[in-house]
């Protein structure tokens, strides 16, 4: 219950502190805080049935597409991004913009590493977690319009990220607000893996619906991309990533029949490898000066995906024909189950919250330890009544 109220405030004062309930000039939209944020108001209405939450969910996906669906404030160009003239409709079709505060980098003009991440543009991985968000929607409210622009959203980054190199198909990591131009090349790690689960989620919740996503080619490109990238790291929110991933990926085997218990293992396997280098590298034990508290709580969220994860094998066993080596495969994360308790008390003390590091990202950090508090609405996507026992 302690969790649930410190979850119901932290919420409370994102909506006030990013102009939630103030729709003008002092409304702070930001793409990945917004997902995680969307997903939080969905599990505080489930719990408590109380419509409020709810409505502050649908409030912030209208507001992040009014925002971020258009161009920058400062940028000379008007309107939806999508170049619609009523984009209402169809709000992501055009893809969303980050949300940083300086203007994207101009054509010809010189690339400066620093600078580029408080530049304007558009992030794949965040449009991804954007994804989700709506995805999440649809399943909580029954609403099948969500997942349609989650799919719409789908296409469009699919075919604006993806680009053809020597070894195959590749993902930009980062591109322009209107999708004309690279702006940052590398691809991430997980960026393939990422957008494999959300494809296949938006898929089922599609059909589901009686509707057909018609992401098939783009999902088995991803498929084809996963195959080449590596899937451990010690990075803790890396890690995250695995988790979650492994998560929605038992959910899908379990109830829409998905055959990738091999993909599961491997997820599963190289998360406990990237959490036992992260142990051993030290980083908790660090002063709070020298620690990144929204990927630590990144660890935390997905480290409460292990118990969604345990909770589909035992209700749905007959659907898992290696059940008996997914169970020893999470039996060895026991050591490190007290590791998510351990960075969310950390965080949540007011000492900690205290030094610049905490300030300098504080929407951020505040929703992702409320997703850390109350993780499911982040994290169950086939089965609703799987909850994380807190």
């Amino acid at each position: 219950m302690k969790d649930f109220q410190t979850a119901e405030l932290i919420m409370s004062e994102y909506a006030v502190n990013t102009g939630l309930l103030d729709l003008g000039e002092h409304s702070k939209r930001y793409l990945w805080t917004d997902a995680f944020a969307v997903c939080n108001f969905l599990e505080l209405y489930c719990q408590t049935k109380n419509e409020y939450y709810k409505k502050m969910a649908l409030l912030l996906v209208d507001s992040v597409h009014s925002s971020l669906g258009h161009y920058h404030d400062n940028d000379k160009r008007r309107g939806w991004i999508s170049g619609l003239n009523d984009g209402s409709e169809h709000p992501t079709i055009g893809g969303l913009r980050i949300g940083k505060t300086l203007l994207e980098r101009a054509p010809g003009e010189a690339y400066d590493q620093r600078k580029e991440w408080e530049r304007d543009g558009q992030y794949f991985h965040y449009l991804t977690k954007w994804m989700h968000a709506l995805n999440q929607v649809a399943i909580v409210t029954q609403e099948e319009k969500y997942n349609r622009w989650a799919i719409e959203l789908a296409k469009t980054a699919h075919k604006a990220f993806t680009h053809e190199t020597r070894n195959g198909k590749r993902i930009c990591w980062k591109m322009s607000t209107d999708l004309s131009r690279p702006m940052v090349t590398a691809m991430g790690q997980h960026d393939a893996l990422d957008a494999f689960i959300n494809y296949l989620q938006l898929s089922a919740t599609a059909a589901d619906f009686g509707e057909v996503s018609e992401l098939s080619r783009e999902t088995e490109e991803m498929r084809m991309m996963l195959r080449l990238m590596p899937l451990e790291t010690e990075d803790p929110l890396g890690v995250s990533s695995l988790l979650h991933a492994a998560s929605a990926t038992a959910q899908l085997i379990a109830v829409h029949g998905l055959a990738s218990e091999k993909l599961l293992i491997s997820l599963l396997n190289a998360a406990y490898n990237g959490i036992e280098r992260f142990v051993r590298g030290g980083i908790l034990e660090q002063q709070v000066k020298y620690r990144l508290s929204f990927r630590e709580l990144g660890l935390s969220i997905g480290l409460h995906a292990l118990e969604i994860i345990r909770n589909t094998l035992e209700e749905y066993p007959d659907k898992f024909e290696q059940k008996e080596l997914i169970a020893e495969v999470l039996s060895r994360f026991e050591k490190h189950t007290s590791l998510s308790e351990t960075i969310e008390k950390f965080w949540l003390h007011p000492k900690n919250q205290e030094n610049g590091i905490w300030g300098k990202d504080i929407d951020i950090n505040n929703v992702m330890l409320a997703t850390s508090l109350v993780p499911n609405g982040f994290l169950k996507t086939s089965m609703p009544n799987l909850n994380v026992s807190r």
